[in-house]
């Protein structure tokens, strides 16, 4: 069995240790190995943050090899565009519209680029574009955008709906559930594979 190496960019405050650990768990209960890892040391608001998870039969680290991710979670389109350069030529990146600009764009000293999804799609990949914070708005509280995310990728992986459903209701707050569960179940059925 190979190894499924995924990839989570985005920026402080946007929930990436949160979906980090329900991917992982999640694999883990379909029985896995897993290795994860989060670099949150930046994680003010606003800060770069990443983290991996791999999973398969045998896993001996959490690093993926460069050129090796197969997909790359964007919780925010700069920070989308600064690490696919880790995915496999057959990578997919869910690339979230949330935009939050860097201290050196909000200085004036750089340019957000414009399109980042065309650039992203220019190098070769698949860009799989979700609107999660709109969604998530919509559904009426913008932080369950992270949970809409894994709905969407929850398509590219092995795991039963189930096992997401039960890592869900152990991550986030009982008061929040109801909606965790619509952000998950909407993503999931407006993004599945064709």
């Amino acid at each position: 069995m190979s190894i499924t190496n995924i990839l989570i960019s985005g920026v402080g405050g946007q929930g990436l240790v949160l979906a980090t650990g329900v991917i992982a768990e999640a694999a883990f209960k379909e029985g896995y190995d897993i290795k994860t890892s989060d670099v949150i040391g930046l994680s003010q608001r606003g800060g770069m943050v990443w983290g991996s998870v791999r999973f398969g039969e045998k896993v001996y680290s959490a690093s993926i090899p460069k050129g090796e991710a197969d997909v790359l979670l964007a919780m925010e389109q700069l920070e989308g565009l600064r690490w696919c350069h880790m995915l496999s030529p057959k990578g997919k990146v869910i690339l979230s519209e949330d935009i939050v600009f860097p201290n050196r764009v909000l200085l004036e000293k750089e340019e957000y680029p414009e399109d980042i999804s065309k650039i992203i799609k220019e190098k070769g990949l698949e860009v799989i574009y979700v609107q999660a914070k709109e969604r998530a708005k919509a559904l009426g509280n913008i932080k369950v955008s992270n949970i809409y995310l894994l709905g969407t990728l929850s398509n590219y992986l092995p795991f039963s709906v189930e096992t997401w459903i039960e890592v869900i209701k152990g991550f986030v707050p009982p008061k929040t559930l109801d909606l965790n569960i619509k952000a998950f179940s909407e993503a999931r059925a407006e993004y599945a594979k064709v």
